[in-house]
């Protein structure tokens, strides 16, 4: 059962309009969360982030109650033991090109299973650079083509990951996760300065491990003691290959302890 526009419908009646933004130009926010036991996992960080990101398009900022309805019927419909909530909130119905419609936005909620991660995993790096100064930067919107290349090319290479650098040569961020490293014993990750966006897993990492916000060139990662992603369906996961470079023993003793304190902590509050 999917939501679409104020209620529950089922796969084969939910249809969006082929002239929906969010189709046509990309003209769209989401997030995905990750769902454990039918429950969502840090919904209102989530939901603060929709917001800003809606914001940042100029959209209406979305109806939180009404999204949090939405999540609620289809993990009801629908209650995984673990899967991915995807919120979707579009342009609407608009004119072919970048003018929006007088319509209003579309609201999509779906929930799938998804399987759960190995401690550790291959990431590459990948010539392309973030802009961190975009228009869109640091706004988690559907336009997500450039990430699409990206990971096929770490696919290519039996990673699962892409990083990117910056266009000032800095390390920045995954296609769909951020990345901490550890120097000299220490936990490090790009700013948000960096154009790099502001995960939520990443948030709580930062709260609850004591890591720094560092400006670190993309070189570092070939120095690194230890490398790890975190995301909504990753959590911590340790990076055991950058590009050709192995890392032995991953997961490190500070990544180690970071999965640890993650564990302990998530599943103490569903909504930190």
């Amino acid at each position: 059962m999917i939501w679409l526009d104020g209620k529950l419908r089922d796969a084969d009646s939910a249809r969006v309009s082929v002239f929906d933004h969010g189709l046509t130009v990309g003209d769209g926010v989401f997030e995905t969360l990750k769902a454990v036991a039918g429950r969502p996992f840090a919904l209102t960080r989530h939901l603060e982030r929709l917001a800003r990101s809606a914001r940042g398009l100029g959209l209406p900022e979305p109806d939180g109650d009404e999204v949090r309805r939405a999540c609620a019927a289809v993990l009801e419909a629908h209650p995984v033991a673990f899967g991915r909530l995807r919120v979707t909130y579009t342009g609407g119905p608009s004119p072919l090109g970048s003018d929006r419609g007088e319509a209003g936005p579309t609201l999509v909620v779906a929930v799938g299973e998804a399987v759960r991660r190995p401690d550790t995993t291959a990431v590459v790096t990948v010539p392309w650079t973030r802009n961190e100064r975009g228009a869109v930067t640091g706004l988690k919107t559907t336009s997500y083509a450039e990430n699409v290349v990206a990971l096929a090319q770490a696919r290519r290479q039996a990673a699962t990951e892409a990083l990117f650098g910056n266009s000032t040569g800095q390390l920045c961020e995954g296609t769909g996760s951020n990345v901490f490293v550890v120097l000299d014993g220490e936990l490090h990750t790009p700013p948000l300065a960096s154009g790099c966006l502001a995960g939520v897993t990443r948030a709580l990492v930062l709260e609850w491990t004591g890591a720094k916000e560092t400006d670190l060139p993309l070189d570092v990662l070939e120095r690194a003691e230890e490398v790890f992603l975190t995301s909504s369906l990753r959590d911590v996961q340790a990076v055991r290959r950058i590009d050709g470079r192995d890392l032995p023993g991953a997961p490190g003793p500070v990544t180690a302890d970071a999965m640890r304190t993650f564990q302990e902590r998530a599943g103490a509050d569903i909504d930190p």
